[in-house]
C-alpha cells in the first residue's frame, strides 16, 4: 500500500481527485481538526480513519501508524490529512513544504497523473499482515498448505549491561536493493513446492520495538516453507545493499563502518 500525507489549503479537494483517479482501494486518515467527515469531529490528538464511504471510525489513542497498519492488508493507497509529523512522503497543495515529493499551487492546478507517478516512486507501507494478505490472493493459493513468516525487529538490548538502542536508521542503494530483493524472491519461487515469496525491508528511522523486515513464503507444505523463509532472510542480509545507523544512549555509528 502506498501511504502519503497531503498538506495545504487544497489538500481535501486534491485527495478527492486522487481517489477517483487511482486504480484500487483508497483509505483516508484524517487527523485532529480536519477529522470532520460525516459530522464526526475527532478531538485533539485523535485520529479518524475512513474506509471508502460505507464505514467510519474514531478512536481515542489510535495513532496514524495504527490506522495505516489497519488499512494496509486490503488497500492500495492511504492518504493522511492534517498531520505533518508522520514522516510519510508529502504532497503539498497550496502550501510550501520542504522535501515534498509533489507540489501544486492549488487544487485547481493539481495534476493527478503526475502526483500518482510521484507516489509510485515512494516506498510502500507494508506490514506482516499486508504481505500475508497479498500471498493469500496469489493465483497459486489453492495449492498452498502453509504460510511461513519471519519478522525482524529493533532490539533495545542484547544484554542487561548494554546501552539501550533508541532507534536504527536504514538507507538503501536505490534501485539496486529492489532488484536484489526481486531476484531473491524469483529464485526462491523456482524451488519445488514454493508458490509465492515476498520480502520487505523498511528504511528510514525505526524506533526500538518496531518491525524492520519481513519474509513471507506461501508453499505447498511446511518444511519447504520454513527452509525458504530462513534462506530468504539470510540472503537478504547478505546480498541486499542496506546501510544501518545505530543510535544508543552514548553513541551514534554506522554498523558497516564499525564492522570493518
Amino acid at each position: 500500500m502506498y501511504a502519503f500525507a497531503l498538506l495545504g489549503d487544497g489538500a481535501e479537494r486534491a485527495v478527492e481527485r486522487l481517489a477517483v483517479a487511482v486504480e484500487g482501494r483508497v483509505g483516508i486518515v484524517r487527523v485532529g481538526e480536519t477529522a470532520t467527515d460525516g459530522g464526526v469531529t475527532a478531538g485533539y490528538g485523535d485520529t479518524e480513519y475512513v474506509v471508502d464511504e460505507r464505514w467510519q471510525a474514531t478512536g481515542d489513542g489510535l495513532s496514524v501508524s495504527d490506522a495505516l497498519d489497519r488499512l494496509a492488508p486490503d488497500h492500495d493507497y492511504a492518504a493522511v490529512l492534517g498531520d505533518d509529523e508522520t514522516g510519510l512522503p508529502t504532497i503539498a497543495v497550496g502550501d510550501g513544504v520542504d522535501d515534498a515529493v509533489f507540489e501544486a499551487d492549488d487544487a485547481r492546478s493539481f495534476d493527478t497523473e503526475a502526483a500518482i507517478e510521484a507516489i509510485h516512486g515512494t516506498e510502500p507501507h507494508e506490514t506482516l499482515e499486508s504481505l500475508v494478505a497479498e500471498v493469500k490472493r496469489s493465483q497459486s493459493a489453492d495449492y498452498a498448505g502453509a504460510i511461513a513468516t519471519f519478522t525482524g525487529r529493533v532490539r533495545a538490548k542484547e544484554d542487561t549491561a548494554d546501552d539501550r538502542t533508541h532507534y536504527l536508521e536504514f538507507e538503501k542503494y536505490e534501485g539496486v536493493a529492489e532488484r536484489r530483493m526481486d531476484t531473491i524472491e524469483t529464485e526462491l519461487e523456482e524451488r519445488e513446492g514454493i508458490l509465492n515469496v515476498r520480502l520487505h525491508h523498511r528504511t528510514g528511522r525505526i524506533p526500538d520495538g518496531e518491525d524492520i523486515v519481513f519474509v513471507v513464503v506461501l508453499a505447498g507444505h511446511r518444511r519447504e516453507a520454513f527452509r525458504s523463509v530462513e534462506d530468504g532472510i539470510d540472503r537478504l542480509k547478505d546480498e541486499v545493499p542496506l546501510f544501518k545507523k545505530e543510535v544508543t544512549d552514548d553513541e551514534t555509528f554506522w554498523v558497516h563502518e564499525r564492522e570493518t
